[in-house]
């Protein structure tokens, strides 16, 4: 029989409207799961079970007046402890942060209440939000359900531990470098990076960030089945003034079923295991009636990455690092080193020619995404790696293997993992790039190659 905590959000909020259960009920077992398995993740920091049952209760008092279903009518919903959720601390994974309690929503929050979800618990993060792996000196290391012995991925691990092992349906994640992609990847389901501007986001708890960091950070959701990954979109892409890169997007014309693939762009190497899932993808892309193409190269993705890192960390260097060693904690340090270091000093002059290059990128990949509306890439050049790797091999180790995860965000447009399978324990996936405004090419194609294999569905932890 199956459990409700098993059930995807869009089988909960069909439930719910067909009275088959309660939103009660449902929180009910989303919490005994998070109870069951979070000892062993230490992915939810952050819970109020109280909180949780009166909005339950508040949306069956809603539905029993009459209220109409809405789309995340009920789901339980995790997010990121890195935006604001009014009366929880925005703490981001720093202990001089624990107490920084907000008082209003961001605006992702905002939209999943309108859908009619029910905010399930607060997701651990690296401090800072700052690597591809998560742990922090508030509170702890978070361990990937599928094997403890791998990332859970980062910054979004807590979200990718708790969604993949049913911990909630969808998990609310944020990406600058890979934040989505990366954790959803090394957890075995699917995450999406939307667009810059397409799902707004403020945090009233601290300052507007530097714009590098705005030209690329975006709020995105993770979730065990690409639909629900749809339906969380959906919530999170509402209107906001708040967020002044915010636009509407226009409903798409058409969806052209036609993509490329390249495994070996700029001649980078990629694992067998990587490319064999990564061909896999392309050919169950083809079985459901697309064209799919191979092409030998694409627009810079070793280049795009490199502005990536310049944007993240160089126009304040030192007030970065500083933050990171008056925080203490050797992932934050090395990552914001790491980062200085590997981009080297960088003068204005040479941080305004870096913008300007970015124009030259993003027009390059909008010609080649004219021609081809969907191009699928490798998520890392390798199988999800293993705990604090980068603290063992250095950071330029690191980013030789992740131009894959870090190139697109530099460009500013949609991209998604999608989960297609185990090689061993480890999980193995592709990545799905789309044009400006069309993350709902990512999500068709990522739909079509999903539903060609098996959904991954929530799992007990392994611990050892």
């Amino acid at each position: 029989m199956t459990e409700l905590w098993q059930l995807s959000a869009a089988q909960t909020a069909t439930a719910i409207g067909l009275k088959q259960a309660s939103a009660s009920e449902v929180a009910r077992a989303a919490l005994a799961r998070l109870d069951a398995v979070n000892p062993a993740l230490n992915a939810v920091v952050d819970c109020n079970p109280e909180d949780v049952l009166v909005q339950a209760a508040a949306i069956d008092a809603r539905l029993a007046a009459g209220g109409t279903v809405r789309p995340l009518e009920g789901v339980p919903v995790t997010i990121k402890i890195n935006v604001d959720q009014k009366g929880y601390a925005t703490s981001n994974g720093l202990r001089s942060k624990a107490d920084l309690i907000a008082t209003s929503n961001n605006p992702v929050v905002e939209g999943f209440l309108a859908a009619g979800a029910v905010l399930l618990g607060r997701t651990n993060t690296p401090a800072f939000s700052a690597r591809y792996f998560t742990d922090n000196q508030l509170f702890g290391p978070t361990k990937n359900p599928r094997d403890p012995a791998l990332t859970p991925g980062g910054s979004s691990g807590g979200a990718a531990a708790a969604t993949a092992a049913g911990i909630g349906c969808i998990g609310h994640g944020n990406d600058i470098g890979g934040s989505v992609r990366y954790p959803a990847y090394a957890c075995g389901i699917h995450g999406l990076r939307p667009g810059l501007g397409r799902v707004a986001t403020f945090n009233e708890t601290g300052p507007d960030r530097s714009i590098g960091f705005q030209l690329m950070s975006v709020q995105g959701p993770l979730a065990r089945t690409v639909h629900d990954v749809r339906l969380a979109f959906g919530a999170m892409a509402r209107r906001d003034i708040r967020d002044p890169w915010y636009f509407e997007a226009p409903e798409p014309a058409d969806t052209p079923r036609l993509a490329a693939f390249c495994a070996h762009p700029e001649g980078i190497d990629t694992a067998p295991e990587v490319e064999a899932a990564l061909r896999d993808a392309a050919a169950r892309l083809r079985d459901a009636g697309w064209t799919v193409v191979e092409l030998d190269a694409i627009p810079p993705l070793k280049e795009a990455s490199r502005i990536m890192h310049k944007l993240w960390v160089a126009d304040a260097p030192e007030r970065i690092l500083a933050a990171a060693e008056a925080e203490g904690d050797p992932g934050a340090i090395f990552s914001m080193k790491g980062a200085i270091d590997w981009v080297g000093p960088v003068s204005l002059t040479e941080f305004g020619d870096t913008l300007t290059r970015r124009a030259s990128l993003v027009r390059d990949w909008a010609r080649f995404f004219e021609d081809w509306p969907v191009l699928l890439l490798p998520p890392s050049s390798c199988l999800p790696f293993a705990v604090d790797a980068d603290l063992k091999n250095g950071f330029e180790w690191l980013t030789e293997r992740q131009y894959f995860m870090a190139g697109p965000p530099a460009i500013g447009m949609p991209a998604m993992t999608v989960s297609t399978g185990l090689s061993g324990r480890a999980p193995v996936g592709v990545q799905i790039l789309a044009g400006r405004m069309r993350e709902d090419l990512c999500l068709a194609a990522g739909e079509a190659i999903a539903a060609r294999g098996t959904p991954p569905a929530p799992i007990d932890p392994l611990t050892v």
